[in-house]
């Protein structure tokens, strides 16, 4: 290489770094302002007390029993929902990453659906299977709302999809050779997929195990719809302390409490996502899934179709039965009249509202997302840029309850005064899009071969006309694929729009849980009729994405 073209290059890396650092820029001031400066403001407004901070609080909170029975139930019901997840969903990963059978690709929509369904929406399909008056109360004289299982059950309902992305997105890409190599040197089949396979899949099933944990930790909408008043988590009872009894010093605590409990689940997942990443060789995935052999093979997939029959298709079912109830449509006529009982404006209104939220947040979720990706793309980047990376899952799960009450206090003076715009609801679900944007977009951006970026900086390229001609036209797919999922997860938000929702513009998710407050059983068919409406939309969306879907579409 010529000295000139050398000088090139290093002025090209130099430009490289200031370039990230700048894109950087904007996901950190949105991250600084709309998430960070409220919780710490929420946190503030219940320590910091007549002009000193009262830290004792801490213990007199931890120490009462009631609380402590909170932070028990949390952590052991997380767990139990982890471990069932995984032992329900790991066949399915196996039978999505290994098999190929008609229908796979609709099927892969199909499991996905209840992750990007609203919790409120997950807990009304199952009070309409297990609840009252529920399916199994009418077939059997069954009961399990108001008990655990119930809540196990949903979470293993709403959870199964990350297990199936996350360990069969991997599983699909390992070479198959490998483990029919131990197979000829005589170990079993059994022997070869623990020795060989398993190993291999260990980073993928820590990670997904991590992020049911983290999901299930701060489980909110089940637990309030299901769980009744004998079952509170730290998400449910910072929602109680802050709206019902506004004790706001015990609710600080509680943030507190989780916000450490999640930024250690975070630190650990983002270990093994760069294991997952580095460690493995893998292969095309298009090549590893065949038509199933044997009865072992025809019966394992049987066994995931039951399943998910029994366990994902069924809730949602029982759901569009219990919304067809009355003759003639009535609980979906019912929702474009104005009786003004419940709402301001008639209910039907509600999808309208959600539709245009969404839409905001998904195009500032994408300029956030986009820009964090593209910053992060390069795996030699600095400690304070991964660490960043890790930063940007917070949202998922940190109590969206204290964000959307931190909206309220912080973000109430000039020039931040935003109490009674619209766009407060899209920056709030823009929050939780965000994390789906850079998850989806990173694996993709970092699979481009870096030499062609170097090559079109050596030529003279800025760094915008690098990410323009070289970047944009390879990961213009999973662009697509992130704007869908950001726009079903804001369409489904519900933690911090149920405080900033106005009465006059309410949200699905929001309308839902009003409905399902109220006595009655014409608002218990209309709620059941929005959540149909609603899951019908994000079914839609994700069969959109399956098409557009490609094997390097990231991890969800």
């Amino acid at each position: 290489m010529t000295p000139a073209k050398a000088a090139g290059g290093a002025r090209g890396a130099r430009g490289s770094a200031a370039a990230r650092l700048a894109l950087l820029a904007v996901p950190v001031a949105f991250f600084a302002v709309f998430f960070a400066y409220p919780v710490a403001a929420i946190v503030a407004r219940g320590l910091h007390v007549d002009g000193s901070w009262r830290f004792g609080r801490l213990w007199d909170v931890l120490g009462q029993s009631d609380i402590r029975h909170v932070l028990w139930f949390t952590t052991w019901q997380a767990l139990a929902s982890t471990a069932l997840t995984l032992l329900v969903a790991l066949p399915g990963a196996y039978v999505f990453a290994r098999l190929d059978f008609p229908g796979k690709q609709t099927l892969r929509a199909v499991v996905t659906v209840p992750f990007v369904l609203p919790t409120v929406v997950v807990g009304t399909a199952f009070l309409a299977l297990v609840g009252r008056g529920g399916l199994l109360d009418d077939l059997w004289g069954v009961r399990l709302d108001t008990t655990v299982w119930a809540i196990l059950l949903a979470h293993v309902f709403f959870n199964y999809a990350v297990v199936v992305r996350t360990v069969g997105g991997l599983w699909a890409q390992l070479d198959p050779r490998q483990e029919e190599a131990a197979r000829m040197l005589g170990a079993s089949r059994a022997r070869a997929w623990r020795t060989v396979t398993l190993p291999a899949l260990g980073p993928a099933v820590a990670a997904a195990a991590l992020m049911v944990f983290l999901f299930t930790f701060t489980s909110f909408g089940v637990v309030q719809i299901l769980g009744g008043p004998a079952f509170s988590t730290l998400e449910v009872e910072i929602y109680r302390q802050t709206s019902e009894i506004f004790d706001l010093s015990t609710a600080a605590v509680l943030t507190i409490v989780q916000f450490a409990a999640v930024g250690a689940v975070l630190a650990v997942h983002a270990r093994t996502v760069r294991r997952r990443e580095t460690a493995l060789r893998l292969v095309d995935a298009a090549g590893t899934a065949r038509r199933p052999r044997g009865a072992g093979q025809w019966a394992l997939l049987a066994g995931v179709l039951a399943s998910i029959a029994v366990l994902l298709v069924l809730p949602l079912a029982v759901l569009v039965q219990r919304s067809l109830d009355a003759p003639g449509f009535a609980y979906y006529r019912a929702l474009v009249r104005d009786d003004g009982n419940v709402f301001l404006v008639p209910p039907i209104d509600a999808i309208g509202n959600s539709l245009q939220y969404a839409v905001a947040a998904t195009v500032i979720a994408l300029v956030v997302g986009g820009l964090a990706a593209a910053a992060l793309t390069r795996r030699d980047a600095g400690r304070l840029v991964r660490g960043f990376d890790a930063l940007l899952m917070l949202p998922l799960g940190v109590s969206a309850v204290t964000v959307g009450f931190g909206f309220l206090i912080a973000l109430d003076e000039p020039p931040l005064d935003l109490r009674a715009t619209w766009i407060l609801v899209p920056l709030a679900q823009a929050l939780v899009g965000v994390p789906f944007v850079v998850r989806t977009m990173l694996p993709v951006l970092r699979a481009v071969d870096q030499r062609l970026r170097e090559a079109a900086a050596v030529l003279g390229a800025s760094p915008w006309r690098v990410w323009r001609e070289v970047d944009l036209p390879m990961v213009r797919r999973a662009l697509l694929v992130a704007a869908g999922f950001a726009f079903a997860v804001s369409l489904g938000e519900f933690g911090a729009t149920v405080f900033i929702a106005r009465p006059d513009n309410p949200t699905l998710p929001v309308a839902v849980a009003r409905l399902l407050g109220r006595a009655g059983e014409l608002n218990y068919g209309q709620a059941m009729a929005l959540s149909t409406i609603l899951m019908v939309v994000c079914a839609v969306a994700l069969l959109v994405l399956e098409r557009l879907r490609t094997d390097r579409a990231g991890e969800f």
